[in-house]
């Protein structure tokens, strides 16, 4: 049995691809997309509907509401659990997302440092007080690396490696293992690349789209589901953009140009976590090229 990791940038077919390699491999896709766990988030984190699946079953989309957070140790558990289990049944995976740790935690052995409620509270109070673009600023001092894999809209995130930084005396990346004793010794990565110009118009493009879908709306249904009261997802790209706007803080244009550039932003982050990783094998042309090259690294 085969385990294919699909990975890359937002916009760059992550999503299309993985659903051609399954009807070929007669595989089951598990979700690396941390926004993809929500339900109701569904038109701003470009989830497939269910037609858009084609029968395909796809495993960890919508199992969390929007008032609920997250951690990488409880993704680490859900993912490997599903996989085994998969793989135990004699059926081939496909794991495809973009949330680089989620990916990390997947394939390798990491260490989740303990927390310390002191030391978070008191970073949480902070973060309130000096807001997102200090706290970031002071994670890029500490550790470069986790301030370009963090955006700053994710505060959560940023007082979790501020914590574990305080905590070990060590950057938050020390506590990521070296590539080289994965946890599934046989899967493959793919990695999907774009020239930047061309995705930063498919970006562009997708954000047009989705507020033609209605994103608004469904940003403002998931307001009365406590979407605001949230940490994680209401950090999410173009909800808050779209939350700031509700609240009449920017101007509807303002939020959706500011999704724009955030979401590009965000592709350069994940461009620089995944190009780290040697084992990936990176992947240009259409869809169907892809396919092919998978294909005959797969099977061949």
């Amino acid at each position: 049995m085969s385990l294919t990791f699909i990975v890359g940038a937002t916009a760059t077919g992550k999503s299309d691809l993985s659903i051609e390699l399954a009807k070929q491999l007669e595989a089951e896709i598990i979700n690396a997309d941390s926004m993809q766990l929500y339900r109701g988030m569904d038109i701003g984190t470009a989830k497939l509907s269910l037609a858009q699946r084609q029968g395909i079953a796809h495993h960890l989309i919508d199992v969390l509401e929007v008032t609920q957070d997250a951690s990488v140790a409880e993704y680490q558990g859900w993912a490997r659990e599903k996989i085994d289990s998969l793989l135990k049944q004699g059926k081939n995976v496909v794991v495809v997302g973009g949330t680089g740790l989620y990916i990390k935690a997947i394939l390798d052995e990491l260490n989740f440092p303990e927390t310390d409620p002191v030391i978070r509270a008191r970073l949480s109070i902070e973060a309130q007080q000096v807001g997102m673009n200090e706290m970031h600023a002071r994670l890029a001092k500490l550790d470069p690396a986790a301030a370009a894999a963090i955006p700053k809209e994710n505060v959560r995130r940023v007082v979790r490696a501020l914590e574990v930084i305080e905590i070990t005396g060590a950057p938050f990346t020390a506590n990521l293992p070296k590539a080289g004793a994965p946890y599934y010794p046989s899967a493959k990565q793919f990695g999907l690349v774009m020239q930047r110009e061309d995705l930063k118009e498919r970006i562009d493009r997708r954000v047009d789209a989705m507020w033609e879908s209605g994103f608004v709306e469904e940003v403002r249904t998931l307001i009365e589901k406590g979407i605001t009261k949230a940490k994680t997802a209401r950090a999410a790209l173009g909800y808050s953009q779209i939350i700031t706007f509700l609240e009449g803080s920017v101007s509807e244009d303002e939020a959706k140009e500011e999704t724009k550039r955030a979401t590009r932003a965000y592709a350069r982050r994940q461009e620089t976590w995944f190009s780290r990783d040697e084992r990936i094998k990176w992947l240009k042309g259409d869809t169907a090229e892809r396919l092919d090259l998978i294909l005959s690294s797969t099977i061949g």
